[in-house]
């Protein structure tokens, strides 16, 4: 390939925005394919939770890492950086613009800016540390971060138990403290990015993550979260959604409180992902509505 692939047209935002439309019209615009950066919807058998393109959204445009893991299957933003560089070269040999459409941060941010060399976990390492959480209980694994990486310990959100498990890991399947590997050194990309931002004032960005939680109870969130409690311990299952009916299921909320904590969760997570995109100077804001302008200047 030539020393510039191409163009990769970004398209993110906080969740419930309209990002998937968008990026749809977009790929249609410029005769491309969808890289789907969504670390949930990459597996399969759960599209309403997620809320994963329709199957006439995938028959329109073709997407790329939807559906494609087993919910058993592990999977990394280091793989999915791994796998988009290998297969941009691909895409950008048909048509000079690739979109990649998303909201999972890391995800986004492997692709355009890289991420550090992180071994990855082996299912030796990843089933000996996860028994020692149960056998021994979380504040076991901090003080066993402490005791492998007090760099990265005292960093941490220590109430981030998921974040904390994992440093345990990288730790001992790399045989050096995490903060060791964590430069956060930025890669030089073959392509140009260009990120669009879509957004829109809180208090509609809030209504429509309600509504569209309303929207995946009446299309079968239930039916879904039933079939996969079997599998609830997952960490493809540990996410907004599923959680809060595995614990309505399991007698511990009633079903509208389930509910209304998913909206809540979902607005919560959203705000979290407005956060981390407060601090990239590259995005370009615009609201949904604005495709005209956003066409305009992806061809800039």
């Amino acid at each position: 390939m030539p020393e510039q692939w191409g163009t990769l047209i970004v398209v993110t935002g906080p969740t419930g925005v309209g990002k998937t439309d968008i990026a749809i019209r977009l790929a249609r615009e410029f005769g491309t394919e969808i890289i789907s950066a969504d670390s949930r919807q990459i597996y399969r058998d759960i599209p309403i939770g997620t809320a994963a393109p329709t199957p006439e959204q995938l028959a329109e445009v073709r997407h790329h890492f939807v559906g494609m893991l087993g919910l058993d299957e592990y999977y990394s933003a280091a793989q999915f950086e791994e796998d988009v560089m290998n297969l941009l070269p691909v895409l950008f040999a048909k048509s000079p613009y690739v979109v990649m459409c998303g909201g999972s941060m890391l995800y986004v941010d492997a692709v355009c800016k890289g991420i550090d060399n992180i071994p990855t976990i082996s299912d030796e390492t990843r089933t000996a540390v996860a028994k020692r959480l149960a056998d021994f209980g979380a504040d076991a694994m901090r003080e066993e971060l402490r005791r492998l990486d007090p760099v990265y310990f005292a960093q941490v959100d220590l109430n981030n138990i998921k974040r904390v498990v994992h440093a345990v890991e990288i730790c001992e399947q790399a045989g050096v403290p995490y903060s060791q590997l964590r430069t956060g050194a930025v890669k030089k990309r073959p392509f140009r990015v260009v990120k669009i931002g879509l957004t829109l004032p809180r208090a509609e960005l809030f209504d429509r993550i309600n509504c569209r939680v309303v929207k995946m109870i009446e299309s079968g969130l239930v039916e879904e979260a039933r079939r996969m409690y079997p599998q609830r311990h997952l960490n493809s299952l540990n996410t907004v959604g599923y959680k809060e009916l595995f614990a309505w299921l399991d007698g511990n909320m009633d079903f509208d409180t389930a509910v209304a904590r998913i909206q809540k969760n979902t607005r919560v997570y959203a705000k979290k992902q407005l956060t981390w995109y407060a601090k990239d100077p590259s995005m370009q804001w615009f609201l949904p509505k604005d495709y005209d302008k956003i066409l305009a200047y992806c061809r800039l």
